[in-house]
């Protein structure tokens, strides 16, 4: 891509909503912060990122939670690695833009959604639920999204869903559950941008899975010999995050803020080399 890429041109009328697909270590969080200031000129009103893997690949750290909030993160979804780092769990407890996915144990630190503001004072619900087919035993997501869309003021019309999950199955399922009901379900987790993106008959943009932010001459962000190498023999190795080729992958939505449902819906994919960060 060109340095003179542009989103498509917004829906009139509407908001033009980011989602920042999982972000793998120093290298994912350094386009993020480069790409942000980007974004916004190109129109974007809010920006949600996921950063499970933001800490060497595992867990966030709460440097790198100042960081994405110093370059205009708006608000932050984990997944299955969120407590990898203790400290991060004070952040999950007391700030406002961050949560933890909503079918953990209601003890678990964490909220179980946050409402964060655009520039112009709209308000956005955001929801992470994580899933349950080939991954660790958790409660289960949909009874969950029930309770918290109670709970979300009704003023709060765009609400935003991550579905962190493994199973194309498990996010299609929810897509359809909640069609109609909010704004976006989109998928993260797998690492693998799925060219499936749409608009859902109820109006609710979906998409299996956004991508990975990090970098792409590896094997899911991480050092591709180690992988191979351990692999082939069994023999275990450190896999470290890699460094080469680094993207950022992102879906953008564009939603009615008087109906909080989607127009339209587009993938995003930018090349640190091309834009000199």
């Amino acid at each position: 891509m060109s340095q003179d890429f542009r989103l498509a041109e917004k829906t009139p009328g509407c908001l033009r909503v980011v989602h920042i697909g999982d972000v793998v270590g120093k290298p994912g969080i350094s386009i993020v912060c480069s790409m942000t200031k980007r974004l916004r000129e190109q129109a974007c009103d809010a920006i949600i990122v996921n950063a499970e893997n933001a800490a060497e690949g595992t867990g966030l750290t709460v440097k790198q939670y100042d960081q994405l909030c110093a370059a205009g993160v708006d608000a932050i979804t984990l997944g299955d690695h969120i407590y990898k780092k203790r400290e991060i769990q004070e952040i999950l407890s007391t700030k406002g833009n961050i949560v933890k996915p909503a079918n953990f144990p209601a003890k678990a630190p964490g909220k179980n959604f946050c409402v964060v503001h655009t520039q112009a004072g709209v308000p956005i619900a955001v929801v992470s639920l994580m899933g349950r087919v080939f991954m660790r035993p958790i409660n289960c997501p949909f009874e969950a999204v029930e309770r918290v869309l109670e709970q979300i003021p009704p003023e709060v019309r765009i609400r935003w869903v991550d579905l962190h999950a493994e199973a194309t199955s498990d996010k299609q399922t929810m897509g359809r559950f909640l069609d109609g009901r909010v704004s976006a379900v989109l998928g993260t987790h797998t690492h693998v941008t799925t060219a499936d993106e749409q608009i859902l008959e109820g109006g609710t943009a979906f998409q299996c899975d956004i991508g990975m932010t990090g970098a792409y001459k590896s094997i899911l962000g991480r050092e591709i010999q180690p992988v191979l190498k351990t692999t082939l023999t069994f023999d275990p190795n450190t896999f470290h995050v890699a460094t080469e080729d680094v993207r950022l992958a992102a879906t953008w939505v564009d939603v009615d803020p008087q109906t909080g449902l989607a127009k339209a819906i587009g993938r995003l994919q930018w090349k640190a080399a091309e834009q000199a960060i």
